[in-house]
């Protein structure tokens, strides 16, 4: 029995994520058994559980793209988005690539999920600072010069490193950059006048 729904859960590949829910109604069975078919089939590899209640299959991480993986992050921990050098990698601010590594900015609470070979990190920010980000291709991202913010406040206060070097902070527009800093600590400031010039 289970193989015929096994068959019928990796056709779901072509999400980049399910839910036991979307299993419990692609089987026609209950939570409670699509809980445990989950959980046997994770143990066995055919799936590859992302956090409770979140799946993916095996088949899918061979081949997953980025905006999928993006996707990913942005469900692991809600609300979030994607920011610090992942995000000025995607914008190509940094020559730093950070391969299966995603580093997200949240509300709720400073975690780190590690399902099956990725990264995901996220940084719990007061509400204050958890703005000017967009939701681009689908995926909650921060701006360009928000990103950097994001990683210099961490940074000023001795929670973060990032390679400096590898930045092109020419590409980032410095009169958006001096306002959005107006409401964060004196020293995160004087980070980022140093690096910017501004």
């Amino acid at each position: 029995m289970f193989s015929k729904n096994l068959e019928k859960i990796l056709k779901l590949s072509n999400l980049p994520f399910f839910t036991v829910e979307n299993v419990s109604d692609a089987l026609g069975i209950t939570y409670k058994s699509a809980s445990v078919f989950c959980s046997r089939y994770s143990k066995q590899g055919f799936l590859v559980k992302l956090k409770n209640n979140f799946y993916t299959t095996s088949q899918k991480l061979e081949n997953i793209n980025n905006k999928e993986l993006f996707t990913i992050a942005n469900i692991l921990q809600v609300p979030s988005y994607i920011s610090l050098m992942t995000a000025l990698s995607y914008y190509e601010i940094t020559t730093q690539v950070q391969q299966n590594y995603f580093e997200c900015v949240s509300l709720k609470r400073t975690v780190e999920y590690e399902p099956d070979g990725l990264f995901f990190k996220y940084y719990r920010f007061q509400k204050k600072y958890y703005f000017d980000f967009d939701r681009v291709n689908g995926i909650f991202m921060a701006s360009k010069e928000k990103a950097f913010i994001d990683a210099a406040y961490l940074y000023s206060f001795g929670k973060y490193k990032f390679d400096i070097d590898s930045l092109d902070l020419y590409k980032l527009d410095k009169f958006k950059l001096k306002k959005l800093t107006k409401i964060y600590p004196e020293k995160t400031k004087k980070i980022v006048r140093q690096l910017c010039s501004i």
